[in-house]
C-alpha cells in the first residue's frame, strides 16, 4: 500500500464540498505529523475525528525528519513548521506529498519530492475509476464555486470543459 504525506488544506478542500470520503477510495494511506493533526485540523470540530475514522494516520517524526524540518526553515522562510514537517516526512520516507499550498509545492519540487494537490487527487480518483464522471464534475464545479479555497480556476474549468 502506498503512503502519502498530507498537508491540512487538502482536507479542508474536500470538506468544503462535503466529499471528505473520496480520497480514501484510493488504495493508499494518508499520514500527517501528529501535532499538525491536533493543531491544524480544528474546524469544523468533527472533521479530525471523521478523517481519523476513515484512515488518516498521525505519525511521529524521526530524529532525521525533525532535523531536516529545522534545516528547511532556513531555506524556505515562507513555510510554516507544519509545512516543513509534512515535507520532511515525504522526503525521508520517499513518499509523495499532498498539498495545495504553493510555497510548499515549490519547496517540495526543489527538494525532489513528488507533489500533487486537490485537483491532482481528483484526477487520480477519476482516471482510476474510483469516482465516475458525474462525481468528478460535481467536485470540480463545487470547488470552482468555493473561491475561498484558492484553487486555480483555470485548471478546474479546463477539466470541466473536457468532460
Amino acid at each position: 500500500m502506498e503512503y502519502i504525506s498530507s498537508d491540512t488544506n487538502i482536507w479542508l478542500d474536500f470538506n468544503a464540498i462535503s466529499r471528505i470520503d473520496l480520497p480514501f477510495r484510493l488504495p493508499c494511506t494518508y499520514i500527517m505529523y501528529k501535532e499538525a493533526l491536533r493543531k491544524e485540523i480544528i474546524s469544523p470540530s468533527e472533521l479530525l475525528d471523521g478523517l481519523q475514522k476513515r484512515g488518516l494516520i498521525g505519525v511521529d517524526l524521526t530524529i532525521e525528519e525533525f532535523f531536516y524540518a529545522d534545516e528547511l526553515s532556513k531555506k524556505y522562510v515562507k513555510l510554516s513548521g507544519y509545512d516543513r514537517t509534512a515535507l520532511a516526512v515525504a522526503k525521508f520516507r520517499n513518499i509523495p506529498l499532498l498539498t495545495g499550498d504553493n510555497p510548499l509545492r515549490r519547496a517540495a519540487e526543489k527538494e525532489g519530492v513528488e507533489v500533487f494537490g486537490t485537483i491532482g487527487l481528483l484526477d487520480k480518483l477519476y482516471d482510476g475509476d474510483y469516482i465516475n464522471k458525474l462525481e468528478y464534475q460535481f467536485c470540480l464545479e463545487n470547488l470552482l464555486e468555493h473561491k475561498e479555497r484558492r484553487l486555480p480556476a483555470e485548471e478546474l474549468q479546463k477539466r470541466i470543459n473536457s468532460l
